[in-house]
């Protein structure tokens, strides 16, 4: 399994749904207006799918003459781009799960595999994570405590010290946060968050809410 989704596979039809059931934070709310109709004009110029609309506004340069040809506004564009590249979250570097051993993570570093992408799919195959640790001399703890935050980083909003968190607070994998109660997964992360001073201030129910929902598209 990949560490993302499979852009291709995702219809510009099931966006729409994912945008309209979400509960957006403030600065993305404009998605809402006039979706249907962005999302069909979208269509009559041949984006079908998620991987399709990433190629189209792929950078800066493509938004403007992509805006003249659908007749769909830059900021929409803009805001809708944002959106969807909120669902690829930048691969962070093994480094930043230093807590779990320093001599384990320069094992891994110094066989190429530098960060949460790379070290995923290495880890993803039992097959293929027992190979890995014979061959660079892993502990199996650490690789599978390493795999597990991994894993949970693909979640969207999720980076490695918050992936702890939620495996402290007994969340192991998307799945497990994807079925969850918001209330008890709210209660169970504020628990740890203030033993351990994660975070300053408090997360928030509302937060957890878009946590379980965004948990639920990681293998869209």
């Amino acid at each position: 399994m990949s560490y993302y989704i499979d852009a291709s596979k995702v219809r510009l039809d099931d966006l729409l749904i994912r945008i309209t059931e979400s509960d957006l934070v403030p600065s993305r709310s404009m998605l809402l207006e006039d979706i249907k109709e962005n999302f069909s004009k979208l269509k009559m110029n041949g984006v079908l799918t998620l991987a399709d609309f990433r190629k189209a506004v792929k950078n800066s340069k493509n938004i403007g003459p992509f805006a003249e040809k659908t007749e769909i506004s830059v900021d929409y564009l803009t805001l809708l781009r944002r959106e969807v590249e909120s669902y690829f979250p930048k691969a962070f570097p093994v480094s930043a799960f230093v807590w779990l051993g320093r001599s384990q993570i320069t094992k891994l570093e110094a066989n190429g595999y530098k960060n949460t992408v790379l070290l995923y799919e290495a880890l993803e195959l039992p097959s293929k994570r027992e190979e890995l640790i014979k061959s660079i001399g892993l502990e199996k703890d650490f690789a599978d405590k390493i795999f597990t935050l991994a894993g949970l980083t693909r979640i969207q909003w999720v980076n490695p010290v918050f992936a702890k968190v939620l495996v402290d607070a007994g969340y192991w994998n998307a799945k497990s946060i994807a079925e969850a109660d918001p209330k008890d997964l709210h209660e169970a992360v504020a628990r740890i968050n203030e033993e351990g001073q994660y975070f300053k201030g408090k997360i928030g129910l509302r937060d957890m809410k878009r946590l379980v929902k965004a948990a639920a598209y990681v293998n869209w």
